[in-house]
């Protein structure tokens, strides 16, 4: 059993290595552009909030910092509780548009409502989508809109910087990068030949065009995970792109365990499409790749105890182009197993939360399933 184990974990990890799109790689980064466009299309900025007061002026000022030509910001205002829309109007400038979002509607989820309104209130052939409390250099703008040019793309995403202050984010957020990229391979999802799909939320720069001809907001209202909903429709006929970002930051701390615990738990299980089939199936890969070779290196015999090795280092050095991304001592790659772990657990606690029919919150919301 022990050595079944053992061979079974190896071959995973040879796998993974070698066969899973490189999801390891440094790469792709959203660079700044070598050159500006020569017709640059006009882009409106579309940024949906809730209860962001003390960030938005932040967001806003470096949106409103951008060095691309023709641009527009529409801030929708997600029936805050709070001073967030006076804020944002507080900025005065002429490129910047405040709407006050109406009430929303049954099926759909809030984020998402709100980004509809903003989108019937632009008249641009290019619309980016980012969330209140990013922080953006003021290349931002032009090195997306270059990629998508570029490539001829109809819709380019990126994985903004996350803050990695906290004992909490250092530990737990180059993680949350790494298995995302283990979810999504990052070469799997700009390769056009290929059906995997994902984005990341919080810079998503999108063709007018494309979003109209997947049916529009409307097509994925009631999405929880809002951005791989989205890449998943338009790569269907469509080109996407999704890289790592250096011109964009999140402000978005996360100064306990227990603040990345309810980040996880938040999605967890609605990532597995709330199927309990899947929650096993999730729980014995993860334990496979990441419980068992430090467990057979440190405590097995013979070739078991060479294969838990070989997993072990395999992991280790999979996680240091991350840890490297983020600044982090590469020891840190030794503690990886008990990150697993927490966001196992974490994993399995959304799915209890679910069975206890406490169901997915965000915002003072409550969520029900997440649809295709």
């Amino acid at each position: 059993m022990i050595g079944t184990i053992a061979a079974l974990s190896a071959v995973i990890w040879v796998y993974l290595l070698f066969f899973h799109g490189r999801f390891w790689q440094a790469g792709p980064i959203l660079a700044p552009p070598t050159r500006p466009l020569a017709k640059p299309p006009a882009i409106t900025v579309i940024v949906p909030a809730r209860n962001e007061a003390a960030v938005i002026t932040e967001t806003l000022a470096s949106l409103l910092a951008q060095d691309y030509p023709r641009f527009s910001v529409i801030l929708v205002d997600d029936e805050s509780s709070d001073d967030t829309a006076a804020r944002a109007r507080a900025l005065a400038d002429q490129r910047l548009t405040v709407i006050a979002g109406a009430a929303r509607p049954a099926g759909w989820s809030g984020k998402l409502w709100a980004l509809a309104q903003g989108v019937a209130a632009s008249r641009t052939p290019l619309l980016f989508f980012t969330d209140a409390d990013i922080r953006h250099a003021p290349g931002h703008l032009s090195a997306l809109a270059a990629k998508l040019e570029a490539g001829r793309l109809d819709m380019v995403s990126e994985m903004v910087r996350l803050r990695c202050q906290s004992f909490s984010e250092r530990a737990l957020v180059p993680a949350f990068v790494f298995f995302f990229q283990m979810l999504y391979p990052f070469a799997r999802v700009n390769d056009p030949l290929c059906g995997t799909a994902a984005a990341a939320g919080g810079s998503v720069l999108i063709r007018a065009r494309a979003l109209a001809r997947i049916g529009g907001i409307a097509r994925i209202g009631g999405a929880l995970i809002d951005d791989v909903t989205l890449a998943r429709h338009v790569k269907v006929g469509g080109r996407i792109w999704l890289g790592h970002g250096v011109l964009a930051e999140s402000l978005r701390p996360y100064p306990g365990l227990g603040d990345i615990w309810r980040m996880i738990t938040r999605t967890a299980f609605v990532q597995l499409r709330f199927s309990w089939l899947l929650l096993a199936a999730t729980t014995l890969a993860m334990a496979l790749v990441w419980l068992a070779p430090p467990a057979l290196a440190l405590f097995g015999h013979g070739v078991p105890r060479l294969l838990g090795a070989f997993g072990w280092l395999a992991g280790m050095s999979a996680y240091l182009p991350t840890l490297r991304r983020f600044g982090r001592a590469p020891l840190w790659a030794l503690a990886l197993p008990l990150i697993a772990a927490f966001y196992m657990a974490a994993t399995i606690a959304a799915a209890v939360n679910h069975a206890r029919g406490r169901g997915v919150a965000w915002k003072a919301r409550a969520y029900g399933a997440d649809p295709a």
